[in-house]
């Protein structure tokens, strides 16, 4: 009688391990899961803050672009209306200005 109660003992807990074995391979299927599933979700959130901050300096970029833009052809506008003002002294000076460069450049 013993020797059967030590046999039923045994198989009981080999069945026990058998099902711990099954849980194991679940928990470690389902936490596996769990990480493809965290890691997609923080890939896709990463991929959508990149292209804000993208989107965000694209705007910023062509906003500084348009600013300078217009700036430049002010400045052009404005030259041109002072040489149109004083074409005389505008010779005088780009030739003075030429001299200075020149004598610069010959040291």
């Amino acid at each position: 009688m013993e020797k059967q109660t030590a046999q039923d003992d045994y198989a009981r807990v080999k069945e026990d391990l058998q099902l711990l074995r099954e849980d194991l391979a679940s928990l470690t299927k389902a936490v596996a899961e769990g990480q493809k599933t965290s890691a997609s979700n923080l890939k896709e959130e990463i991929s959508r803050e990149a292209h804000a901050v993208f989107e965000n300096l694209r705007k910023r970029g062509d906003a500084a672009l348009t600013r300078a833009t217009e700036a430049g052809s002010q400045t052009v506008e404005s030259v041109e209306h002072k040489i149109e003002e004083r074409p005389f002294l505008t010779v005088i000076l780009m030739f003075l200005a030429g001299i200075i460069v020149g004598k610069m450049l010959d040291r």
